[in-house]
């Protein structure tokens, strides 16, 4: 198996070592891994492409690239750059500095690059860690995603549904916010929304006299209800979300045709 790699933390971050390593295990001693990811921190950026300017892409080593551009960019990049004559049979996208559940997920550019999979074609997963009292401060923060990551994987390619319709599924793992030892399995979950919690901006004055504003999130470890992924990460279990890139709001169509009429 060919499987591609990227994330939106940047081609330093620890997480992208954890999911490097995860690659391999499920790529076998027969397959490959490659990197494309960005050369600096891309996160918040979503489903962003440098639509307007042209992204720099460096070989840093052996299939192991860093763009100038976001998480969607490097998947863009990979598949009619760097990787066009062999493409991946597989996009995996993180280990995510934090969860990427609930309200997160419409910001994340770790999805951002696995939406850009689906709609390519390709089958895609986003792994994030969710992060908390009893993980942050562990030698090693990513252990749960490290030790259940590539039985993770291997489960969805082996019992998902992946489709082949216009807006292909693409799945949405968060590794709950215990030590791998505490990780109690797996759950489908749909995806939650934090109520009482927003971004927001936060004013701050530079020495040189200037305002700047910084965009500042709220409380993580609120449940979003049952069966939704903020609840199971917080109850120590690995959400799993199927999504599509279709945005609209199917439930509506024919009371809304009614109604316009």
């Amino acid at each position: 198996m060919r499987i591609l790699i990227t994330n939106d933390d940047g081609i330093n971050a620890p997480g992208l070592a954890t999911l490097e390593a995860i690659a391999r295990d499920v790529a076998g001693p027969q397959g490959e891994v490659w990197t494309v990811a960005p050369a600096f921190e891309q996160s918040g950026v979503g489903h962003c492409i440098s639509y307007a300017h042209p992204t720099m892409i460096a070989k840093l080593s052996d299939k192991r690239y860093a763009a100038e551009g976001a998480p969607a960019d490097c998947v863009l990049a990979a598949l009619y750059d760097v990787m066009k004559d062999a493409p991946p049979d597989l996009i995996l996208s993180g280990v995510n500095r934090g969860n990427n559940a609930a309200d997160n997920t419409l910001y994340s550019g770790t999805i951002g690059a696995i939406m850009e999979a689906a709609l390519q074609g390709v089958p895609g997963i986003a792994l994030s860690q969710f992060f908390g009292p009893d993980n942050r401060d562990l030698d090693d923060p990513f252990e749960a995603a490290a030790r259940h990551g590539a039985a993770t994987v291997r489960t969805l390619l082996d019992k998902g549904i992946w489709t082949k319709d216009d807006y292909r599924v693409f799945y949405n793992v968060n590794f709950p916010p215990v030590a791998a030892a505490d990780v109690k399995g797996l759950k489908v979950a749909s995806q939650g929304f934090r109520r009482e919690t927003f971004f927001k901006v936060e004013p701050v004055t530079a020495p040189n006299g200037r305002r700047f504003l910084w965009v500042k999130g709220g409380p993580q470890d609120r449940p979003t209800g049952p069966g939704t992924d903020v609840t199971a990460n917080l109850d120590g279990y690995i959400s799993v979300t199927p999504m599509r890139a279709d945005l609209t709001a199917h439930d509506l169509l024919d009371t809304l045709d009614s109604q316009l009429k």
